[in-house]
């Protein structure tokens, strides 16, 4: 199989993977935030596969279908919105050679999808309007869980790396 017929292939399984990962995570709501995290796992495994590209048709593939066919936008939202893209800037970024700088661009997204999170929330959902005096409590509690996710995260990549993408190859 050719490369190009390869990176094809892998696309469409991983973003079946992850539209399937959304679809469990739109009808089981205490395990939405977990689920959206492990379909972004099938961004990573793309990009590991097949390169960027096959990770950005992953990411577009299950955007849109997730965002058409799933009963609960929830899970879908949150994968357009952060987890869905995270891995491909996170691919992007660790090739710089300067960890403060790879830190401080992935704590920007980070807080740029924060802030267009909670104006979703404020002013589609909820209706709220003004900012809230709580909100610097959600950027402090936000920045550190997302700073144990990206740890988390990369030890899973890790582990996908050294255990499971043998078995692909």
């Amino acid at each position: 199989m050719n490369r190009k017929t390869r990176g094809i292939t892998l696309a469409a399984l991983f973003a079946a993977l992850a539209v399937a990962s959304l679809y469990f995570a739109s009808v089981w709501p205490t395990g939405q935030l977990g689920l959206t995290a492990f379909s972004s796992l099938f961004v990573t495994a793309a990009i590991i596969e097949a390169g960027i590209i096959a990770g950005i048709n992953v990411f577009v593939i299950c955007s849109v279908l997730g965002l058409l066919i799933l009963p609960d936008k929830g899970a879908p939202l949150l994968f357009v919105l952060f987890f869905g893209y995270y891995p491909i800037i996170k691919s992007l970024v660790e090739k710089i050679g300067s960890i403060a700088i790879q830190w401080i661009l992935k704590i920007v997204v980070f807080n740029i999808a924060l802030s267009i999170i909670l104006i979703f929330l404020r002013e589609v959902i909820l209706d709220l309007g003004e900012y809230a005096p709580g909100d610097i409590i959600i950027y402090l509690i936000g920045n550190a869980v997302f700073l144990l996710f990206d740890y988390g995260y990369s030890k899973v990549i890790w582990f996908y790396m050294n255990r499971i993408s043998r078995y692909l190859r």
